[in-house]
């Protein structure tokens, strides 16, 4: 799949992952069109650019805390997107954890689905022994 066709599944699927969240909770509050697409994007690009390298940065804190420390980095990303994008709230910090797991989990069936169809694509290699 081409590098654009990439991007817009995976913005599209970001902004599937936030209206699942506004529809699960009552605290996060996503009005408009706009704010999905501002909102997606930026969290699509903090994952891509800035998460690896606070992970890489914070590896040793993540380490001793087993892992908790990636949770508040992922967060910090949720939250980055939420104070760029117009329209976009969320009210509490387990609301935030659990938009962080539905975030994951989209993006996790998302990109299962796209690496499926991409398998059904490609032409089959004949094995000879």
């Amino acid at each position: 799949m081409p590098w654009l066709a990439r991007l817009a599944v995976a913005w599209a699927i970001n902004a599937a992952a936030l209206w699942a969240a506004d529809a699960l909770w009552g605290s996060v509050r996503i009005h408009g069109w706009a704010a999905y697409l501002i909102g997606s994007a930026v969290l699509g690009i903090a994952n891509t650019v800035l998460k690896p390298v606070l992970a890489l940065l914070t590896l040793p804190l993540i380490i001793v805390t087993l892992g908790f420390a990636y949770l508040a980095i992922n967060i910090a990303m949720v939250a980055l997107a939420e104070w760029i994008a117009p329209n976009f709230s969320i009210d509490g910090f387990w609301t935030y954890v659990g938009v962080v797991v539905v975030v994951w989990a989209v993006n996790w069936i998302g990109r299962e689905v796209v690496d499926r169809i991409e398998e059904g694509t490609r032409r089959p290699r004949i094995l000879r022994i």
